[in-house]
This record gives C-alpha cells, sequence and structure tokens, in this order.
C-alpha cells in the first residue's frame, strides 16, 4: 500500500517503538512511592523535559491527544469569550459552544485586519485560539502575529500546533503563545498521547477529574511507554527536521507541477513541505479516493475526524470562499518521513488516469 496521508496519522517511527518497547513491560504506576513507581516516574519526567527543551515551553500536561489537549486549553478557562479562526480543527470548533469566528482569505490564512477589529469589539479579554498549520491545505498560519495583537488587549493565546512539529523550525516563546497543543501521532509517535504546553502562571480547569495528576489539570494514571514514545519521536523528527522538509518540498513540487488542470488551494501562501491540496475538475474526491484505492493509493478528502467531508464538503474551503461543488473535487496528499519517490510517481500517473477518463467521457 502507498500511504500518502500523513496528516491523518504518521507511521510510527523506529526510535519511537524503540522507546515504546523498552518500558511496555515494565511493572507499577509512574504515581506509586515505591521504587518501580518512581523509576517509571523518572522515565516520564525525562521525557517531560526533553519535549519542553525540543519545542520550548515552562510547563507540559500530557493528554490522550490533540484533541483532548484542545479541549482543555478552550473549554479550561471559563467563562471568558472563545474566538478562533474559521478553518480550526473540529476538536477547536466543537470544544466550546458558540465559539466567536475569525475570517481567513481566500488564500486560506487568517484575515489579522478582521481579528483585530473582532478583538476591539469585546468589553472584556479572553481567548484567542489559531492553528499554526492547516491540516488540509498545509498553510503556515500567522501565528505571532495574531498573538500579539490578542496579547496587546490582554487576551490569552492558544495554538494547536499539531501540524507544524517536524515541519517548520518554532519554539513556544517566539510565538508568543500561552498555550500550545501538540498530538504525538502526527509526528511519527504512537496513537493515544498528546500534550498541552503552557505558562507556568496558567491553571486550567481540568476536564477529566480524579486524583489529580498532571498539576491538577488532567487526573489518571499516566502511560510511560506512550510518553517515551512520544517524546522519542519529537527528538527524531526534529533531529531530521531539516532535510526530510528539503526532501518533501521537492514531492509537492513535483505532485503539483505534474498535474494537468489541477487546482492547489493555498499555493498562494507560505505552506509546509508536506502537504497539498488538489482539487480535480468535475471528479468528486470520493470517486478519486476509490480509484486510489484501487489501485493501493491511500489518500484523504480534508480532515480524517470529519465525517460526510466527501458530501458536504470540506469546512476549510467554504471558509476560503470556495464553491461546494468545486470543493467537492478537493483531495489531500500528504507525506512524510517515510516517503519514496517512487511512490510519487505512482500518485501522479494514477491521477492522470483518472483525469484522462473524466476527459474521455466528457467528450462522449
Amino acid at each position: 500500500m502507498i500511504y500518502l496521508d500523513y496528516n491523518a496519522s504518521v507511521p510510527i517511527r523506529p526510535k519511537a517503538r524503540e522507546a515504546l518497547m523498552g518500558v511496555l513491560e515494565a511493572q507499577g504506576n509512574p504515581s506509586s512511592p515505591h521504587f518501580l513507581g518512581r523509576q517509571l516516574r523518572s522515565f516520564v519526567d525525562n521525557a517531560r523535559k526533553e519535549i519542553l527543551k525540543a519545542v520550548g515551553g515552562e510547563r507540559l500536561v500530557f493528554t490522550s491527544g490533540g484533541t483532548e489537549a484542545n479541549g482543555l486549553a478552550l473549554a479550561g478557562v471559563g467563562a471568558v469569550p472563545i474566538l478562533v479562526s474559521s478553518i480550526e480543527h473540529p476538536s477547536v470548533l466543537k470544544a466550546v459552544p458558540h465559539p466567536h469566528v475569525i475570517p481567513v482569505t481566500k488564500d486560506g490564512v487568517v484575515d489579522l485586519e478582521s481579528l483585530e477589529n473582532i478583538l476591539g469589539s469585546f468589553g472584556t479579554p479572553g481567548l484567542l485560539s489559531i492553528m499554526f498549520v492547516n491540516n488540509e491545505t498545509g498553510v503556515i498560519q500567522p501565528v505571532q502575529e495574531a498573538a500579539l495583537l490578542a496579547k496587546a488587549k490582554g487576551w490569552k493565546v492558544h495554538t494547536d500546533a499539531s501540524q507544524a512539529l517536524g515541519h517548520i523550525p518554532f519554539s513556544f516563546e517566539d510565538l508568543s503563545v500561552d498555550m500550545m497543543t501538540f498530538s504525538s501521532h502526527k509526528c511519527g509517535g504512537p496513537v493515544g498521547i498528546g500534550a498541552l504546553i503552557l505558562k507556568e502562571d496558567l491553571h486550567l480547569q481540568p476536564l477529566v477529574r480524579g486524583g489529580g495528576q498532571e498539576y491538577g489539570m488532567r487526573s489518571g494514571t499516566l502511560s510511560s511507554p506512550l510518553i517515551l514514545g512520544f517524546a522519542a519521536a519529537v527528538k527524531d523528527a526534529l533531529k531530521e527536521q531539516s532535510v526530510v522538509s528539503q526532501r518533501l518540498r521537492g514531492f509537492q513540487q513535483k505532485i503539483e507541477q505534474a498535474l494537468p488542470n489541477a487546482i492547489v488551494y493555498g499555493q498562494n501562501s507560505p505552506r509546509v513541505a508536506h502537504v497539498s491540496c488538489i482539487g480535480m475538475p468535475a471528479v468528486s474526491s470520493q470517486l478519486q479516493l476509490m480509484a486510489f484505492d484501487l489501485k493501493d493509493i491511500a489518500v484523504a478528502a480534508g480532515a480524517a475526524c470529519s465525517s460526510g467531508a466527501m458530501k458536504k464538503g470540506s469546512p476549510v474551503l467554504a471558509a476560503m470562499g470556495i464553491p461546494l461543488t468545486e470543493a467537492q473535487g478537493a483531495i489531500r496528499v500528504s507525506t512524510g518521513w517515510n516517503s519514496q519517490e517512487s511512490e510519487i510517481d505512482a500518485f501522479i500517473s494514477e491521477w492522470k488516469n483518472i483525469h484522462s477518463k473524466q476527459l474521455t467521457k466528457e467528450a462522449i
């Protein structure tokens, strides 16, 4: 199977698998006071320090994944105005009821002028949440600029950086945010673990209550194997980031230049190297996905967790002003650390095959 759906989930990295398996059979609970518990706690503490050292930040709360981390960030601040962009992941858009929404430009970038006007319309400060890299188009959002606008009015700022980690250089401090979400399996770690990085003086109301683990913000027994696998994936992804990104940029350019009549969404904005959102005129994404799947090629139509996206069209493309009839022909191709050029060639060949069949059909 040719896997070109890295934005949905990145295949686990060998270093992450090795770290996870190394403690998978370890006995004990990292919260227990005996030797076995203290040993596991030291493993967890070291993993926490490694991640914070790699991306910056003052405090790290482990969660079950990016969805929970986003929910904790948005719901945990309490009853304050919540402002999000119109292209956020569903785990942000649905984290709180009736969030206020910031529009984006036709190129998929948060409209900073609109943001400034909206911020000025509130009498009390709240929380602004803007993703760092859009999961469908790969467009890099102006998080730092947005954060500075919000901070000037006393707002807290959160960013979902799940699709940025391992793809572009950044640090928590440089972005001027208060909270940042990560998901392990988006950078080649195991599924089922994520993190919310936040400033030391920021305390959130927990979504999961119990024994008071993770600074009282996320109760539950910590999974030492998953945490160690997560930390190993972060370290490995950042170590290879420059070389891998350069290779993937070449794949991205090759794909986008080779496809006849293709529409590339967000191509006029800064984008990460591993994602292309591509429209094939007059051919539905559902038909495309079926055709690719029959050739053992895995691609996607929008976010993996957006049920019904193929029929309804992508909310991200709708926010960019793309007509529904056009958006229904868009697919997402995403590559990663283990992608090969032969896989790119196979995708291009099949895309052309599907496209030529459509042209033949129209000519009859």
